[in-house]
């Protein structure tokens, strides 16, 4: 479904967007009964045919509890449960599939590290550094973490592109640093750090590197190997698959020196009066019935992925990314949070219309059927050094078009006015 250009580029032709987003329901007009310009893929992104039925079929035909029976039911959904699994070793270059331990998501991941690593293994006066841009998720966490063991959280702060100030991380950065957790591409500016030297200087001062991979796993090829990093963490409805089922890989040498981080069945090995022992990686960290059709879900999603090709995806997402933000940056009445001389950059534009509260503004443009987000994105800290209280967000993932784009645009004119501005 793709085409080159100069024998290296590879794009994806127009028509075949079309055929991919035949493949996605929430645009079937007839059924929903509205055409909606869906631009809040950061949130969470849409879900294709294909994985909806691979989950269906789990529950048709598939279903019973893996690893706890010997009859054919069990069998199948073992089969299935620890394929899914082999999937995303081999969609992340992990060196085997008994470094992924399947999560609910991202915030559970990150979870997992720091109770079953940082609070075993900080102490009093080691730091953690993350940087300004951090989800909730990668921020409360270590507040967490330095509550419990008196380590210290420190912060490296941007650019004037609202990009990582690599100085500023590199002067934080100490001999007393021991875990270095980063966002992998920021769900609010789109900056995409530079994550091998992160993790390579992470390293050089005997750090372990996080990298929270939910904004970037979608997106961008992920080579954890190349990558070096100790932990990855990934959120699967924001990579088309279903809700409640994300990932963690971890090298296996750490893992293996980990505590559970939840205890019950599957997750054991013996089971005594006075104590247990506990199974090898990774079931030692999926403790009780896991969300089996959410890990078949998330299979099917990069077969997807894979189909498409996700260098593919990343070019396209460039391609509508680049062509949103210059539109935008047209227009007088906006405030735009987005990078303007970096290499790379995600596909999620944060904005403001001047002088117009976020809510309102995404409230009048789905009275349009266009959908964006409005707040503050689970980044509190980033916007108060912003100095905004909230902001909206368009984001974008491959099925998306340029006529959406322009619908997004074209409404815009319709948010001053209704509040009652004029457009310059």
């Amino acid at each position: 479904i793709y085409f080159k250009v100069n024998g290296d580029e590879i794009m994806l032709l127009d028509d075949k967007i079309e055929q991919i987003r035949a493949d996605f329901a929430y645009l079937d007009e007839k059924i929903m009964g509205k055409n909606i310009a869906y631009l809040d893929n950061s949130a969470t992104s849409q879900k294709p045919i294909s994985v909806i039925n691979a989950v269906d079929n789990y529950y048709r035909y598939q279903n019973a509890n893996p690893h706890r029976g010997a009859h054919y039911l069990t069998v199948l959904a073992t089969d299935a449960y620890e394929n899914a699994r082999e999937k995303i070793a081999k969609f992340i270059n992990a060196k085997s599939s008994s470094e992924i331990i399947f999560t609910r998501n991202t915030t559970e991941s990150l979870n997992l590290i720091a109770y079953s690593y940082a609070i075993e293994n900080l102490k009093k006066g080691d730091e953690i550094l993350i940087t300004i841009l951090e989800h909730h998720s990668n921020f409360t966490t270590w507040h967490y973490v330095a509550e419990k063991t008196g380590a210290i959280l420190k912060i490296a702060y941007l650019d004037d592109d609202y990009c990582l100030d690599m100085s500023d991380f590199e002067s934080k950065l100490t001999d007393n640093t021991k875990i270095v957790s980063v966002t992998g591409a920021s769900n609010v500016t789109s900056c995409m750090p530079d994550i091998e030297k992160i993790v390579n200087m992470a390293h050089e001062k005997g750090a372990i590197a996080i990298i929270d991979g939910a904004q970037l796993a979608p997106h961008k090829k992920v080579d954890v190997q190349n990558m070096d990093c100790d932990f990855f963490t990934i959120s699967g409805h924001k990579m088309l698959a279903p809700m409640g089922i994300g990932v963690l890989y971890g090298k296996k040498e750490l893992l293996e020196n980990m505590k559970p981080f939840m205890y019950g069945g599957d997750m054991i090995e013996y089971v005594y009066e006075t104590h247990s022992t506990f199974a090898d990686v990774p079931a030692r960290f999926e403790a009780g019935t896991m969300n089996v059709g959410g890990a078949i879900g998330l299979g099917a999603a990069i077969d997807y992925i894979d189909k498409i090709g996700i260098d593919n995806i990343y070019q396209r997402e460039s391609e509508l990314a680049k062509y949103l933000s210059e539109e935008m940056r047209k227009i007088p009445y906006l405030d735009i949070y987005y990078p303007q001389k970096a290499k790379q950059f995600g596909a999620a534009i944060a904005f403001n219309v001047k002088e117009v509260h976020p809510h309102d503004t995404a409230s009048i443009l789905d009275s349009y059927d266009i959908a964006v987000r409005s707040g503050h994105h689970c980044a509190m800290p980033l916007h108060s050094y912003l100095k905004i209280n909230a902001s909206c967000r368009a984001s974008l993932m491959f099925y998306n078009t340029k006529q959406e784009i322009d619908k997004f645009l074209s409404h815009l004119e319709d948010v001053r006015r209704t509040m009652g501005y004029g457009l310059e």
